[in-house]
C-alpha cells in the first residue's frame, strides 16, 4: 500500500504578495481550476493502491486545508506542527504516524502540495517504480530532466541504471544550488538532474535512515512522538506536543539523510512538472489568457495576477505584474528570485505585510480589513453556515455590527436576540459577545471598532468550537 504524505507549511515567500504567512501558496489557485494543494490531493488521490493522504501542515492552516479538500470532495489526515522546523522533523513524525497506523512496511509516497503536475500517467508511472525500489529497500528520489541551466534548484547526479527498472538510477552525488555556469556545465555533460524534493521509501526503511546518519532529530522526534502519541485519541486530526516538536533541529531532509545515506536511488520522472517557486515559474507554465480588468495597449510577454481593480499596461516588456489590495509588486521576469529580498525588508522594518493580507481566514469564515486608522477600524466578515465566533470579550475596543446579508444570532452581554439585514447591535469594550450563523446562507456583517487599541491579540476567549485559546 501507498500512504500519500503531503507537505503543506511553508509561506513561499518568493510569490509574494499573493503568497504570505497567513495564506500561503499551497492555498493559491493561479488559472481558476482549483489551488495547488488541491491539485496535490487529487494527484495522489488517484494513484493505484493509494490509502488516504496525510497532510503534514501547520495548525493555523488546519481549518483551511480541510475546507480546500471539502471543495473537491477530499478527505485526509491531519499531522498538525505547532511550529515549522523543516522537512526532516516532519517527515520522520510521518514515519511514526504511517508506521503505527499501517506498519513498518508500508510506503510513504512524499510530495510537496506547492508542486504543479499535470501529466497524471506519467506521475502514476514513476511512482509505481518508485514503490517497487522502495520494497526492495532504496530510499527514492524523484529527479527530473532539467529543461535549462536553472540556478534556483538543487541537482542529482545519476550514476549505474537499475537493472530491471527502465529510468532508475542509483544516485552518484547531490549538489547544492549552483552559479549559472556549474549549471550550464551540468547541463551539457548530462546525468544531471533537478532535485524534486519528493521521496518514496517504506516507514521502517525512513526510520532506519534518520536512526543511522541524524541521530540527534531521530531521538528528538521520537520524544515528540510519545508526548504526542499520549495526547491523541483519534487519528484524523494528529497533533504535535508543542513543547518537544519545537525542540526538534531546524533541518532538511536532504542535509539530515539523503544526502548522506548510501542506499538511494533515483527515478527519472516520467512527467511535467514545476515547483511554481518565483513569479517567472508560474509565467512560464503557459501563454496566459488575460484577465478582464487588464487593459493591455502594447505590451508583450508580461504575466498579470490581478484583484478587481483595473490594471492599464502600456508598452511593458517581460515583466511580472501582481496587484492585491495593499500591496502591488512589479518585476522584471529575470528578477522574480529576489522578490524574498523585499519580503526580508518588509520584516526588518517590522511590517505585517509580509504575514497578512487585508483578508484573513478563520475556521468560521473570513474577515477583510477594509479601511483603518488611529481610533478606528471597519471590517467585512462573513461567517460559514452552521459556524460561529468564540464567546469573547475586548478590554480596549467597542464594535458595532450592521448585518449586510444572512441572518445572525448574537450574544451581547446578558442578552441573546437574532439581527436580519439592517439591522444593528452596539457592544461596549468589556462586554461578552458571540456571532453566530445558524443558517443555511453565508451571514455578512460590517464590523466597526473603535478604540485606543485595535490589534488581534485584544481578545479574551471564554468558549471556542475550534479549540482555540
Amino acid at each position: 500500500m501507498i500512504i500519500p504524505v503531503i507537505l503543506s507549511g511553508g509561506a513561499g515567500t518568493r510569490l509574494w504578495p499573493a503568497s504570505r504567512k497567513g495564506y500561503p501558496k499551497p492555498f493559491l489557485d493561479f488559472d481558476g481550476s482549483g489551488s495547488l494543494l488541491q491539485k496535490t490531493w487529487l494527484r495522489v488521490a488517484q494513484l493505484a493502491d493509494s490509502q488516504l493522504p496525510l497532510i503534514i501542515t501547520n495548525h493555523d492552516y488546519y481549518f483551511q486545508s480541510r475546507e480546500q479538500l471539502k471543495q473537491v470532495s477530499g478527505k485526509a489526515d491531519f499531522l498538525l506542527e505547532p511550529v515549522g522546523r523543516n522537512t526532516a522533523p516532519a517527515i520522520l513524525a510521518a514515519a511514526h504516524y504511517v508506521k503505527e497506523r499501517y506498519g513498518a512496511e508500508a510506503v510513504m509516497l512524499v510530495v510537496a502540495a506547492d508542486h504543479l503536475i499535470n501529466d497524471q500517467a506519467g506521475f502514476a508511472r514513476s511512482v509505481a517504480a518508485a514503490a517497487n525500489l522502495a520494497a526492495h529497500g532504496k530510499l527514492v528520489t524523484f529527479g527530473i530532466k532539467p529543461q535549462f541551466a536553472h540556478t534556483g534548484f538543487g541537482y542529482i547526479q545519476a550514476g549505474e541504471g537499475i537493472a530491471g527498472s527502465e529510468g532508475c538510477y542509483l544516485v552518484t552525488s547531490f549538489h547544492e544550488k549552483p552559479d549559472i555556469a556549474k549549471a550550464e556545465r551540468m547541463l551539457a555533460e548530462g546525468g544531471y538532474f533537478w532535485n524534486s524534493g519528493m521521496f518514496c521509501c517504506t516507514t521502517g526503511q525512513m526510520l532506519g535512515e534518520f536512526a543511522e546518519h541524524a541521530g540527534h532529530v531521530s531521538e528528538a522526534v521520537q520524544q515528540c512522538w510519545d508526548a504526542s502519541r499520549a495526547d491523541n485519541e483519534h487519528w484524523q486530526m494528529f497533533a504535535l506536543d508543542k513543547d518537544s516538536f519545537g525542540n526538534c533541529p531546524d533541518i532538511s531532509v536532504d542535509y539530515a539523510v539523503v544526502e548522506k545515506s548510501a542506499n538511494v536511488a533515483m527515478v527519472g520522472a516520467d512527467f511535467d512538472w514545476s515547483d511554481i517557486g518565483s513569479w517567472d515559474a508560474v509565467a512560464a507554465l503557459g501563454e496566459q489568457d488575460l484577465p478582464d480588468n487588464v487593459i493591455n495597449i502594447d505590451s508583450q510577454d508580461c504575466y498579470f495576477q490581478t484583484g478587481k481593480r483595473v490594471v492599464a499596461a502600456i508598452g511593458l516588456e517581460n515583466l511580472v505584474v501582481v496587484d492585491t489590495p495593499d500591496a502591488l509588486l512589479i518585476s522584471r521576469k529575470d528578477r522574480a528570485q529576489d522578490v524574498k529580498k523585499v519580503v526580508d525588508q518588509l520584516k526588518a522594518e517590522g511590517s505585517v505585510l509580509h504575514e497578512v493580507h487585508n483578508t484573513m481566514y478563520r475556521p468560521w469564515g473570513s474577515y477583510t480589513v477594509l479601511e483603518e486608522a488611529a481610533g478606528y477600524k471597519i471590517k467585512r466578515i462573513e461567517v460559514k453556515p452552521g459556524q460561529s465566533l468564540s464567546l469573547q470579550m475586548h478590554h480596549h475596543r467597542s464594535e458595532h455590527w450592521i448585518v449586510v446579508s444572512g441572518m445572525a444570532k448574537v450574544v451581547n452581554g446578558d442578552k441573546e436576540f437574532l439581527l436580519g439585514p439592517n439591522e444593528s447591535t452596539y457592544i461596549p469594550a468589556g462586554h461578552v459577545h458571540r456571532l453566530s450563523n445558524s443558517g443555511v446562507i453565508d451571514l455578512a456583517i460590517i464590523e466597526v471598532q473603535s478604540g485606543q487599541y485595535l490589534e488581534e491579540d485584544d481578545i479574551v476567549r471564554f468558549e471556542d468550537h475550534y479549540g482555540r485559546q
